[in-house]
């Protein structure tokens, strides 16, 4: 097995490589809805990992109304154990920025900060974990049954195309690794909790508001009676976050309002704390505080809660040796945060962050640091080969 400063001495002679890479990354707009501009992304990936002796395959995606997606790329590379373990990498090729954000913000390297549109999330952490499969083969060695790369093109939108191959991938591994940037202190990810996306539709009755008022039901009295008391939810589980964060209602002034609608999300760090929170809400809506109106409760999208585990500990304990090695320290966070490693989770043990440190996600300050990139790439190579060889 390469040790750790053998596999940082190749990582640190692919640096300058991954800064031409991120550069070139960060020029494509590959928002979740321009499959053009991820399918550049899956094109690069799927050329710098073949060349790395992978196999690799893409799949069309579509979302569920019917619009393309960027495909899904499957990378696969057999190791020198036949009795290792089975690693899978996730990572994800889309971002959130419309169209023409990476013209107006192209790579900007400062202080040892890169700045552009997903240069953390997820570009830094696709690139780290290519460069950890180069150093690995640059070692000569390959102590794993199988090293599986997954790229999704859809996480930015709940991965709901990718979900059925996210999940049998995961199926078949023995552990996974999720390439998130580690926070901003640095920290890794062991725990995220689950989210559950909620659509609740208030219905009443319309009527002429100054003729006869008092035929109608006003579906949007209902829904603002609707939001307290679903807002109310939060600090009744310790785990547990209610936001309402859509509200629509009505169309004129001059009529009772018909119907009304609210999007909210629940976020819990347990299953337990999901169900009740879930259950909570279908009892608020069973009860409608303005007579002649109902509420009906539609679930579009759900993640379970990512659990620290005792085997997720494990890993972590991998990971600290690992980087006491080489010269640093890292420990691991829950986060509020949901990602592909909440699918994969319920599968296979996860611990995720592992890709450069960075922050900023989503906004016009999204960052990288630079200086993490050696370090972290080096940890996450080295894992991949302390994992793999069981």
């Amino acid at each position: 097995m390469p040790t750790a400063d053998v596999l940082r001495r190749h990582v640190q002679a692919r640096y300058d490589g991954f800064l031409a890479d991120l550069a070139q990354l960060v020029a494509v707009d590959c928002g979740s809805w321009n499959a053009e501009g991820v399918n550049q992304v899956a094109d690069f990936c799927a050329e710098r990992l073949a060349a790395l002796d992978f196999t690799v395959t893409r799949m069309p995606a579509r979302a569920d109304d019917g619009r393309p997606l960027g495909d899904i790329v499957v990378a696969r590379r057999r190791g020198d154990l036949p009795d290792g373990r089975r690693i899978l990498l996730l990572a994800h090729m889309d971002t959130v920025y419309d169209d023409g954000t990476a013209a107006s913000r192209p790579l900007r390297i400062e202080d040892g900060v890169a700045h552009g549109p997903g240069v953390t999330d997820d570009k830094g952490g696709l690139l780290a974990g290519v460069t950890a499969a180069a150093a690995i083969s640059d070692s000569g060695r390959h102590p794993y049954a199988e090293l599986v790369f997954l790229l999704t093109p859809d996480e930015e939108i709940s991965s709901d195309a990718s979900r059925p191959a996210l999940e049998q991938l995961a199926a078949e591994a023995d552990y996974a690794l999720c390439l998130e940037a580690a926070r901003e202190n640095g920290d890794l990810v062991w725990a995220r909790k689950g989210i559950a996306d909620l659509h609740l539709t208030v219905s009443g009755r319309a009527a002429h508001s100054g003729v006869e008022p008092e035929r109608g039901a006003n579906a949007a009295l209902a829904a603002a009676h609707l939001v307290v008391a679903l807002q109310g939810l939060n600090g009744q589980w310790p785990g547990v976050t209610v936001n309402v964060g859509v509200v629509h209602a009505g169309s004129r002034t001059n009529v009772v309002c018909a119907e009304a609608r609210l999007e909210l999300e629940v976020r819990a760090a347990t299953i337990g704390e999901m169900d009740a929170a879930l259950a909570a809400v279908e009892a608020l809506a069973a009860r409608p505080v303005v007579p002649g109106t109902s509420v009906s409760v539609h679930r579009p999208a759900a993640w379970p809660p990512m659990a620290p585990t005792d085997e997720v500990a494990g890993m972590l304990a991998h990971a600290q040796e690992i980087a006491t090695e080489l010269g640093f320290e890292v420990t691991a966070v829950a986060t509020g945060g949901a990602a592909d490693a909440n699918l994969a989770s319920a599968h296979v043990p996860v611990l995720d962050g592992l890709g450069p440190v960075g922050g900023g996600d989503h906004s016009p300050v999204e960052w990288l640091d630079l200086t993490s990139v050696v370090p972290r790439t080096t940890l996450l190579a080295a894992l991949i080969t302390r994992l793999g060889s069981g």
